[in-house]
């Protein structure tokens, strides 16, 4: 059974932020908030906990995993990013987008994309996930914790997040909640792994991006 910690979702309870950091660093799996959706997440350098994710979402090994950063210094640690997409990141950081980016050799074989050795990378607009990713100082794995009802979509907004809780209850060690509803709306995704950037999916983000950047 999960430990369930109610954070405040402007002013994380320190105690309780240190506990969670303790945990994941031992491998803990957790439930918790973002600022698109609901993920599942764990240290990413820990590859047992990253094993344990991809086994609870049932990925296979050739699945990229999106993790989650805290600045794009701290992406550029992790990612190759070359000037143009430095530029444009540094507008949308942070925020709903997810950035496919060549890796460096600090992300581990099992997060990256084994055929084109890029990985999915997030800063995001969420104060819980800012406190914890400076409180871990790793990059925290980020996949969607969305449940497919019996007609194989996605539930109304109105679905309560107590049955996502109740889903994980035995799955995860922690669940985080924040007094904020799940969202429903995924991030846009940005490729930047090519000598010319696209857009691989629109999503949350995408009519402020469309404002400023013309695609192909």
């Amino acid at each position: 059974m999960a430990i369930l910690y109610e954070l405040n979702p402007d002013n994380p309870q320190s105690r309780d932020i240190e506990k969670i950091t303790q945990a994941l660093k031992k491998g803990a799996i957790m439930l918790y908030p973002t600022d698109t959706v609901y993920a599942i997440g764990c240290d990413m350098n820990l590859k047992s906990a990253v094993e344990k994710v991809r086994a609870l979402k049932r990925l296979s090994n050739d699945k990229p995993l999106t993790f989650l950063c805290s600045s794009l210094s701290h992406i550029s640690e992790y990612a190759v990013v070359s000037d143009e997409a430095y530029r444009i990141m540094k507008r949308l950081i942070p925020g709903p987008y997810t950035f496919l980016l060549p890796t460096t050799k600090l992300v581990p074989k099992l997060v990256m994309s084994p055929k084109r050795k890029t990985t999915g990378i997030r800063v995001p607009d969420q104060n819980v996930c800012q406190v914890l990713l400076q409180s871990l100082d790793n990059p925290i794995i980020s996949t969607s914790a969305h449940i497919i009802d019996e007609y194989g979509d996605f539930p109304s907004e109105n679905w309560e997040k107590f049955r996502l809780f109740d889903e994980f209850d035995k799955q995860v060690d922690i669940i985080i909640d924040d007094k904020t509803n799940p969202g429903f709306d995924v991030s846009t995704i940005l490729d930047f792994s090519n000598s010319k950037p696209s857009v691989v999916r629109k999503g949350l983000g995408w009519e402020e991006l469309e404002n400023w950047l013309n695609f192909e």
